[in-house]
């Protein structure tokens, strides 16, 4: 803890021309009693640090003397901080940020702040459900993963009570705004959603790796095997032009515009991981599209309006 306290300590003095042990004992969160005991400590180290008796006196770095994070860039130093921006949502991530553009050359500083502040990181969706991780738990979980540790894992899945399991954890990855850990269990590997993660406690046992295993090449795999389930079914349909923006945004990549009918209307086909779930997808939309194939997809349409109109009456 001592060391990462002195080159901070060292990082502020390249800040200022003189500093006091006041200032270095309030930006270090210590008492001036240890913050003097490290600026004496980086002297006696050989760093240029001197103090300055007397009124007006305080400590300072001889020549300006500098430990700068060179051979980088303006564009790389661009491109770290925007990436270091979202993810200091922490206060200890926000004092690493604040150390790292410290130690910057004074004309890359300014870009490097401004890039840290230009994205803001919301781990929420619209209905404020949490799409990633509980803070101290992904924290363990980074633990566990570059320590090679094993953990039993609480987790609960879409409508399905909270299980525990042991699993290896191999690596976290990030899609479409949510985190996930990837792990092996005794069903192989797995991918697990961390905001529905309930509970990790480490076990202390090592973790086994698959042999030749490759965190890239198998989060890959994983998500292609998704991907392909996503688009087990296909739904053929007529809509309304007027519909086309609401389709792209609701369907996305499953949607797919194949041509112009006759009488003016989009020729669609939307993907699925079933018929009928495709089928009840294109519902809300009522008379605006019109499926036209599998007949499974028109028989799941008249089964849900027979259910909506013994529910709610006819007009």
């Amino acid at each position: 803890m001592r060391a990462d306290r002195l080159v901070a300590a060292l990082l502020f003095l390249q800040t200022r021309t003189r500093v006091t042990v006041a200032e270095v004992a309030a930006e270090l969160e210590v008492s001036e009693r240890t913050a003097r005991r490290d600026l004496e400590a980086l002297a006696s180290a050989g760093i240029p640090v001197y103090a300055q008796r007397g009124r007006g006196g305080g400590w300072s770095l001889v020549g300006g003397a500098r430990t700068d994070l060179t051979g980088l860039t303006s564009e790389e130093v661009r491109a770290l901080f925007l990436l270091a921006g979202p993810a200091a949502a922490s206060p200890e991530l926000r004092t690493v940020v604040r150390k790292l553009i410290r130690a910057l050359p004074a004309p890359l500083r300014s870009a490097a702040e401004a890039a840290a502040q230009a994205n803001v990181h919301d781990g929420t969706d619209w209905a404020h459900t949490a799409v990633t991780a509980d803070r101290s738990r992904l924290v363990v979980l980074q633990g566990a993963v570059v320590g090679g540790v094993q953990v039993r894992l609480g987790y609960a899945g879409p409508g399905k009570p909270e299980s525990l399991r042991t699993v290896h954890p191999l690596g976290l990855a990030s899609k479409a705004g949510a985190d996930y850990l990837l792990a092996d269990t005794e069903r192989g590997l797995r991918t697990f959603r961390l905001s529905r993660v309930t509970s990790v406690e480490p076990t202390g046992e090592p973790v086994v790796r698959p042999a030749g295993f490759d965190l890239a090449t198998a989060w890959r795999s994983l998500t292609a095997r998704l991907e392909e389930r996503m688009h087990a079914a296909t739904v053929r349909a007529l809509a309304e032009p007027a519909s086309r923006a609401i389709l792209e945004r609701v369907l996305g990549g499953l949607l797919r515009i194949t041509g112009t009918h006759a009488d003016g209307r989009l020729e669609i086909e939307v993907d699925g991981p079933s018929v009928e779930v495709v089928a009840e997808r294109l519902a809300g939309l009522g008379r605006r599209v019109e499926v036209v194939g599998p007949p499974e997809a028109r028989t799941r349409l008249a089964a849900l309006a027979e259910e909506l109109a013994a529910l709610y009456g006819r007009t």
